[in-house]
């Protein structure tokens, strides 16, 4: 699970890499609508935070679904999860403590 903690970092980190991309682009389309006296300085500043809060407030959303969609795969796929594998293990150390118990058993 762990290479799948990994993937699902690069994807966020590479969704905050958009999101800074789009904050700078939007930053730079608002300086250029105020020199050319289409908005207020004021006007750009609102309209890119405004647009930057919906961006952040989508991403929390999108990464909901990314994450869900990677569980269904990997689930899909065959890739057991954390809780299967620690019952795995948990059942495989009470049958070698059973079978280390009937081999004393024997020895006896």
């Amino acid at each position: 699970m762990d290479n799948n903690s990994n993937l699902i970092q690069e994807l966020l980190t590479i969704g905050l890499g958009t999101t800074t991309f789009v904050a700078e682009k939007l930053g730079e389309m608002g300086d250029r609508l105020v020199k050319e006296g289409k908005i207020e300085p004021d006007e750009a500043k609102t309209i890119v935070n405004e647009v930057l809060k919906k961006v952040n407030t989508d991403r929390g959303t999108v990464e909901d679904r990314m994450q869900q969609q990677l569980k269904t795969v990997l689930q899909d796929i065959g890739v057991p999860r954390q809780s299967e594998i620690d019952e795995l293990r948990g059942r495989i150390d009470r049958l070698e403590h059973q079978v280390r118990d009937l081999e004393n058993k024997q020895w006896r």
